[in-house]
């Protein structure tokens, strides 16, 4: 493995208690940071910190509520005194059904948490970064953002929503030290494949070229240099991790 100098760094991740999260959050322990383990439940959250190192914190965290974001941002600068990452990886992939059968609150309950609470983190967060003139955003959208999966209409449409934002954004704060990219994976080996149809399951994989689906180590390591200094050029990008059935 190599190692990417995150030393001295903070990093908040949001759904950071488990699955894609908690594996960047392992590589980043390793690589040097401090790691800030955003979670809507406490105890997870707080036992995945402690799991990861001595010096990161675990906080409750809900964050399709603006307020809640807000609190949580100013309890982790003041613990670590800057924030220099986030990564918005907090996400639900909601019924996997036809989007005449959604109900209103089952489609705004998946847009909320996933791009709704992408954009509060980054507006909570971004001044803070803002005055130390650096900042390295990764926000978590999907294949789905780009080609659409049918029956998942809400989450297709909000991870699109997270592309749009970080084109946005980067844009943004380009002519400043705060870089804003996002990645697009295909299905990783999580627990969120426990919410889907073995049909479904078996839908995503025939379609991506490696015959496999990604592996938390493999997001990881992109993600984690995508946090780095090294990363001081690239900004509003979309970074593909599908092995192949998305290449633009």
């Amino acid at each position: 493995m190599n190692r990417i100098d995150m030393t001295g760094r903070t990093v908040v991740i949001t759904g950071g208690a488990r699955g894609i999260g908690y594996a960047i959050g392992e590589r980043l322990v390793k690589s040097g940071a401090r790691i800030a383990v955003w979670d809507l439940r406490l105890e997870e959250a707080q036992a995945s910190a402690a799991s990861l190192s001595k010096e990161s914190i675990g906080l409750s965290v809900d964050v399709a509520d603006g307020l809640s974001v807000e609190h949580a941002a100013q309890q982790t600068q003041a613990a670590f005194e800057r924030i220099d990452g986030l990564v918005n990886g907090a996400g639900i992939t909601g019924p996997v059904k036809p989007l005449a059968d959604y109900s209103v609150e089952e489609w705004r309950s998946v847009v909320e948490v996933n791009l709704t609470g992408t954009f509060n983190c980054c507006r909570a967060i971004v001044p803070i970064m803002q005055q130390d003139d650096y900042g390295r955003i990764v926000n978590i959208s999907s294949v789905a953002g780009k080609e659409g999966n049918p029956n998942l209409a809400a989450y297709s449409a909000a991870k699109a929503g997270i592309i749009g934002l970080t084109k946005s954004l980067g844009k943004e704060l380009a002519k400043t030290g705060i870089a804003v990219n996002c990645i697009t994976p295909t299905t990783a080996k999580t627990k969120i494949l426990d919410t889907l149809t073995p049909e479904f399951i078996e839908y995503m994989r025939v379609r991506i070229p490696r015959d496999r689906f990604a592996e938390l180590h493999e997001i990881a390591a992109m993600v984690v240099w995508m946090l780095s200094e090294e990363n001081s050029f690239t900004t509003a990008a979309t970074f593909d991790l599908s092995g192949g059935r998305t290449t633009y």
